[in-house]
């Protein structure tokens, strides 16, 4: 099955980057902030976009446009905002850079960015990366990870992925005989040819490989994942699996957890809407009305977010 993406925001059309700067500092201007207005020019523009209203607002005012929105909002509304305003890559690598910063690690969030994306993705975040903060992203994952989760980041940030489309069936049948005899055909677990394969084949060919999986076991991949796996590297096997499948099931259940149960983990509703907006929202949506039974925007609107904030966050979805 072909993955067609569906984002939510697409450049508009005609641009007036002059004009929207012009909007958004009469928003910000003298007593009080119009939210509505900031929410309806920077929700409804492309990344692009919002950084040639960035550059224009500087040249036309000698401000700077971010930060005036931070010294005007605030809260979970000025994060969705922030983020909007920050080229993709740049924002991913904050998110990466802060679930290794103080004590702990956010395994979880390191799983969600690097298992879910290709070479190419890959090679932009590392060189980001490192100009940002002056350190390899792989040194620093590794001061911050263990064992095998460890060797598979490290494989996935060292790029070592066959490129988009690359697909051999004839290699996709050994590799799956080689994951059988590394896990349900053994006592025990060779997670090294776990991580070797899942690193290394380009998406396509993981799909190749997880069918004949089945068709040689007579179980799914996941299921061998389940009964061979636990912790961190259960959870990045089965982001891989679920990104091969269908990435857009794997955000909505991201989405679907990040609002279940007491309290919401706005972090990963902000960085999800924000960053996939462009990519495949739209899909994500209907994945996750199928597989919840509600559209995303009443699951929003009946979580603990509230206000500009949820306003913000319903318009990325399109407003519906």
């Amino acid at each position: 099955m072909v993955y067609t993406p569906i984002p939510t925001v697409v450049p508009v059309s005609p641009f007036d980057a002059a004009a929207d700067s012009q909007t958004l500092r009469a928003a910000m201007k003298g007593f009080g902030t119009n939210e509505e207005e900031i929410i309806n020019i920077l929700t409804t523009r492309s990344n692009a976009q919002r950084q040639q209203i960035k550059s224009k607002y500087e040249t036309e005012f000698g401000r700077d446009l971010i930060d005036d929105l931070k010294s005007e909002l605030g809260g979970k509304f000025e994060d969705v905002i922030i983020g909007l305003m920050t080229p993709l890559v740049e924002y991913l690598c904050q998110h990466l850079h802060d679930a290794m910063a103080g004590m702990g690690t956010d395994e979880d969030t390191l799983t969600e960015i690097l298992c879910t994306k290709s070479n190419e993705e890959m090679h932009a975040i590392v060189k980001a990366y490192e100009n940002k903060y002056g350190r390899p992203l792989a040194e620093q994952m590794c001061s911050e990870t263990s064992g095998h989760y460890r060797r598979l980041l490290t494989l996935i940030v060292t790029g070592v992925r066959d490129a988009a489309g690359t697909v051999d069936p004839g290699r996709a049948k050994e590799a799956a005989a080689e994951l059988y005899a590394a896990g349900e055909a053994k006592l025990g677990t060779d997670e090294e040819v776990f991580n070797r394969i899942m690193a290394h084949s380009s998406f396509d060919q993981l799909s190749l490989v997880f069918e004949e999986y089945k068709e040689l076991s007579g179980q799914t991949i996941e299921q061998a994942i389940k009964h061979e796996m636990d912790d961190e590297l259960h959870d990045a096997m089965m982001a891989l699996v679920e990104c091969v499948q269908s990435p857009a099931a794997y955000f909505a259940n991201r989405l679907y957890k990040a609002m279940d149960g007491m309290g919401t983990d706005d972090t990963t509703l902000i960085r999800i809407v924000v960053s996939r907006s462009e990519i495949d929202l739209g899909s994500i949506k209907d994945e996750f009305e199928r597989i919840y039974n509600r559209t995303l925007s009443s699951a929003i609107t009946d979580s603990e977010t509230s206000g500009d904030y949820k306003r913000a966050l319903i318009a990325l979805l399109g407003g519906v």
